[in-house]
């Protein structure tokens, strides 16, 4: 029997010393242990501040951009009658009678113009105007494009290539020269 409790304590201390041996390679506090070599580091570079992110700007369609401020006037003349935007006649959209065709003109030089309304863009074709620095560009008095003008909804485009877009308010006075040629 007491060789049996011999048996069971050695393999009892065996066990034991096999739990501990991990442990064993540890070091114990305040022994020598090598230090670490101090790593060079680069001057400091100063500093930058990093480009704040370029966000793309979204285009604003037409209809969304405010228009130009000033307002359309209405004349009679002899030979039909003429609506003009602003004190300077920036655009003008006349009535021609006698050759029953509207023209629209504006400043600047263009071979075609675009008008956007509110049911859809034409390209017309573009002259040079008979005043230096202007342009024509006519339609027959017939044209459909000519009522999407004057019955858009609230605004109209023209566009010039290489000029900003003019955004103008679709007044009555539109109407009332395409009308005038018709009649």
């Amino acid at each position: 029997m007491a060789d049996r409790a011999g048996r069971g304590s050695r393999t009892r201390r065996l066990a034991l010393m096999a739990m501990l041996a991990p442990l064993a390679s540890c070091v114990a506090p305040g022994t020598n242990r090598p230090t670490p070599q101090p790593v060079a580091q680069a001057a400091p570079q100063p500093s930058s501040p990093a480009p704040a992110p370029v966000q793309p700007v979204a285009p604003v369609e037409w209809q969304d951009r405010p228009v130009l401020p000033g307002q359309w006037t209405y004349a009679a003349d002899a030979g039909g009658s003429v609506a003009a935007f602003g004190a300077d006649g920036r655009l003008t959209l006349r009535c021609d009678r006698a050759a029953g065709r509207v023209a629209l003109g504006g400043p600047g030089a263009a071979a075609s113009v675009t008008v956007r309304t509110s049911y859809g863009a034409a390209s017309w074709p573009a002259t040079a105007g008979s005043t230096p620095g202007t342009w024509i560009a006519a339609r027959a008095a017939s044209d459909p494009v000519l009522d999407q003008i004057a019955y858009s909804r609230g605004k109209i485009a023209v566009e010039v290539p290489g000029q900003p877009a003019l955004i103008l308010p679709a007044w009555a006075e539109l109407g009332r020269v395409v009308e005038d040629c018709r009649g």
